[in-house]
């Protein structure tokens, strides 16, 4: 593989994440004014009522939403596919007396056989609220445990670079979400900790070959730099990167293709970070590194 001048090029590299993070704030907004909000809540974050129905043959999802907004006269009503002739039905909260208006217009449309929904299970919106807190702190105390380890096995530099690029993964992911307006719901607060895990690993791979290919070393005139032992170190680790990233994607994008619903709510998010994540221990966190490296060296001697 030809070796790639990753820290002359950081800024090119860097332009493509902010591009998608862009176009998400951009999304967001969009969604604001045109939707019910920027991102597409699931009921675990506003509140809400989720029941499935054994519908006994296939049905088109939009057909039974528009359905059920017409005989609730609420609106929006998500209806998704489950495993075989399953729907999962959401809407906001909603009393009993809806609840059961729901089964019997779909029981007298649809010519359904059984006597009562398989599931019914309401979030109010206060736990909705609690829940969004909650998502909040645990990624803040995994990101601030993740500075912490990465400060102690190499150095204070290193973990705030890998904690910004952690920042920009999940920023991505949340982009990836507005632009799409996927429902964002527990699902994904599980898959963003476990990316923040996934991509923190790829990271220090990278700066443990930094680490070593610095030993030694001694920035002079003219000669070598620390952006150069950077170049070497991200060159000699791609290849394992990349691997890992593949075989990982492949996995997922499985789980995605042969899921069921609640699998692929699980697998999206997973194949935008683990996607992320590599791109970013790659292009992102030791290039900049190297830059402040290098930018306090040369401050060092103007002294």
């Amino acid at each position: 593989m030809k070796n790639i001048n990753v820290t002359a090029n950081k800024g090119k590299f860097l332009l493509l994440p902010l591009l998608v993070v862009l176009v998400g704030v951009i999304m967001f907004f969009v969604n604001s004014n045109t939707k019910d909000s920027g991102f597409n809540y699931d009921i675990e974050f506003m509140g809400g009522v989720r029941m499935q129905v054994e519908m006994e043959k296939a049905f088109d999802n939009e057909e039974v939403s528009d359905f059920l907004e017409e005989k609730l006269g609420i609106s929006p009503v998500i209806v998704q596919a489950g495993s075989g002739t399953t729907a999962t039905i959401k809407t906001q909260p909603i009393d009993d007396a809806q609840k059961d208006l729901i089964f019997s217009s779909l029981k007298e449309k649809y010519a359904l056989t059984s006597e009562a929904p398989m599931s019914v299970n309401s979030a109010s919106a206060s736990f909705g609220k609690e829940v969004q807190g909650k998502a909040f702190m645990y990624t803040l105390i995994a990101i601030l445990l993740i500075l912490v380890y990465i400060a102690f096995r190499f150095e204070w530099r290193s973990a705030v670079m890998a904690v910004l690029a952690l920042a920009l993964n999940i920023l991505v992911m949340m982009a990836v979400y507005a632009i799409t307006y996927t429902p964002l719901n527990t699902t994904f607060i599980a898959a963003m900790l476990t990316i923040v895990g996934y991509s923190i690993n790829n990271t220090i791979v990278v700066f443990d070959r930094i680490r070593e290919n610095m030993r030694g070393f001694k920035a002079k005139k003219g000669g070598a730099k620390v952006s150069d032992v950077v170049n070497r170190s991200i060159n000699e680790s791609m290849g394992r990167t990349l691997n890992t990233t593949i075989t990982t994607l492949i996995t997922v994008v499985l789980l995605y293709i042969l899921g069921v619903p609640s699998i692929k709510e699980f697998a999206f998010p997973l194949i935008i970070g683990v996607i992320a994540g590599a791109y970013s221990s790659i292009f992102i966190a030791s290039p900049f590194w190297a830059a402040w490296k290098e930018a306090e060296a040369e401050e060092a001697a103007k002294r």
